[in-house]
């Protein structure tokens, strides 16, 4: 009975494992599509030892997505935008982040994309048809394996991509404008005032 028991027991964490991806939460994608982010944009990815700072998900760009995931006092940079990558830009492309933002930048083309270091960055560049995905940390905080394999398995947050955005929340009822002129808020001075 023992034997069976911890046979069921392992099984459970075995097929708990199996479905332990990181996701982001509907509020997260609701935030993040509300801002403007295009739903084919937005990308979860899985880094040990990091977890998604819920607040940093949201749009950059014109219909980008950026998040920041952390570990302690590390964090790294995910960005994923429109457009290309190629061997021709990465070395005239200058890494988040870098100190100085000049510094030079050093480029290997793998199976994933490219990586890119200097300024004591490095980050992972990888092309997904119409759009390129980027995973940046410091050099002392992220290893570049780490960073290879999660830029590689990064997936679409929003299932089929095709998600349409929440509307945005209505204006907000403001009980100090005034119903005509110009909008502007009612600052009279009543008597003794």
């Amino acid at each position: 009975m023992k034997e069976r028991l911890l046979s069921v027991a392992v099984l459970g964490l075995v097929v708990s494992g199996c479905g332990s991806e990181a996701s982001l939460g509907q509020g997260v994608l609701e935030q993040a599509r509300r801002q403007g982010a295009a739903p084919e944009l937005i990308y979860a990815l899985d880094l040990p030892g990091y977890r998604l700072a819920e607040q940093s998900a949201g749009v950059i760009g014109n219909d980008g997505f950026g998040a920041f995931y952390f570990s302690g006092g590390a964090r790294v940079q995910l960005r994923v935008d429109r457009g290309t990558f190629s061997d021709a830009l990465c070395a005239d492309t200058p890494l988040m982040d870098a100190e100085p933002p000049s510094a030079p930048v050093r480029c290997e083309r793998d199976e994933v994309g490219w990586y890119r270091s200097g300024g004591g960055r490095h980050e992972y560049t990888a092309v997904r048809a119409d759009h390129f995905i980027r995973l940046n940390g410091r050099v002392d905080e992220v290893d570049r394996a780490a960073l290879k394999a999660a830029v590689a398995g990064a997936r679409h947050a929003v299932p089929d991509g095709s998600a349409t955005p929440s509307p945005p929340p209505g204006p907000v009822e403001r009980g100090d404008l005034p119903t005509s002129g110009d909008g502007a808020p009612n600052n009279e001075v009543g008597p003794g005032g």
